[in-house]
């Protein structure tokens, strides 16, 4: 494991990487303040290289992805709104029923394909209250996720997310990216960010997984809409205080972990391609874009995972038949082929 030798390997997740030294010296380093009072320097640069990065006005430092989607959330809702989204979809899947809970929204769920949903899909599942004698939810705002988590790692093209944010905007409706690993779609795609996400009203930028930092999230939107955010924020806990500690974290990351991420997803491509040759295991290739492998498995998923971790590889078994590989930061080529070495012997 690079920067923090282990005797395991640990493939779980891209969240599970440690501050780099050089990191851990920014931070060290940053200037701050009250950020509660608007007193912290190195937050509201932060805040607004984000909100520059990604064409937006405005942004707002929180503290994980999951806040900055339940405050986007809140803020583009009220109760009894819909969300339409996939079925697969982060905010549904693994938030807490944060959109039942703190928004007092319902979910439309599309079925999309490896976690990407088409413009048609995504016309269909909006109601609106008017006209139905209200027996419908006003459904008034269209979550993407981009990379799909439980896609693969799979990433929208430019010309889908385009139609479905134009749908949205015919039928009434906000628009809002889960971009939790939206860096990694970018260079996954050669999409530039403002392009990516010009037609849509507000983003979710999480510097806690591929970027490497330990704590933090950045939602980017127009300034109203980020005011707005910013009184949720307070309502849900989120107000702190010398928190550029944790924003120079994040600006390290930007500076020196975004092009980086390309070598993230030419390793899980180079495993998902030895992984097909296993007898027992197959990788749908078709989902292999970013730094994520989804593994099926013939025999019981947390029985590979088990034994993988008693080799000192540690691995999600996310189903009853696939494991999840991700790769991040820390990995090394050696780390991969002691990966693949306890494929090929344990099994």
């Amino acid at each position: 494991m690079r920067e923090y030798p282990s005797d395991r390997v640990d493939l779980r997740s891209d969240t599970v990487t440690q501050p780099t030294a050089a990191m851990r010296q920014a931070m060290m380093e940053a200037k701050v303040g009250d950020d509660v009072l608007g007193d912290d320097p190195t937050v509201q640069s932060l805040e607004q290289r984000v909100a520059e990065m990604f064409g937006k006005e405005s942004g707002l430092f929180v503290a994980s992805g999951t806040m900055s989607n339940a405050i986007a959330l809140r803020t583009h809702t009220v109760p009894g709104d819909e969300i339409v989204c996939d079925r697969t979809a982060h905010i549904y899947r693994y938030e807490g029923g944060g959109f039942a809970a703190l928004c007092g929204a319902s979910i439309a769920l599309v079925e999309g394909d490896k976690g990407l949903m088409t413009a048609d899909q995504v016309a269909s599942a909006i109601r609106k209250a008017d006209g139905s004698g209200s027996h419908y939810p006003n459904g008034s705002l269209v979550c993407v996720e981009n990379t799909a988590n439980l896609g693969g790692g799979t990433c929208y093209d430019q010309s889908t997310l385009d139609a479905i944010a134009a749908v949205a905007k015919e039928r009434g409706c906000g628009t809002h990216i889960d971009g939790a690993r939206i860096f990694n779609a970018s260079i996954a795609t050669g999409v530039a960010l403002p392009e990516m996400c010009q037609a849509y009203d507000s983003v979710s930028i999480c510097f806690s997984k591929g970027l490497g930092a330990p704590v933090g999230s950045v939602l980017v939107g127009s300034a109203e809409f980020i005011a707005k955010a910013h009184r949720w924020r307070k309502m849900f806990g989120g107000g702190w205080r010398q928190a550029g500690l944790l924003a120079a974290a994040a600006h390290h990351a930007l500076d020196h972990h975004v092009d980086r991420l390309e070598e993230d997803h030419l390793r899980a491509n180079k495993l998902a391609v030895r992984l097909n040759t296993l007898e027992g295991f197959t990788v749908d290739m078709s989902t292999v874009q970013t730094n994520m492998v989804y593994v099926t498995c013939e025999r019981p998923a947390a029985e590979v995972a088990a034994v993988l971790a008693e080799h000192g590889v540690d691995v999600f078994d996310i189903s009853p038949t696939q494991i999840r590989v991700v790769i991040h930061l820390h990995i090394t080529d050696e780390d991969v082929e002691r990966f693949f070495s306890v494929m090929q012997t344990a099994f």
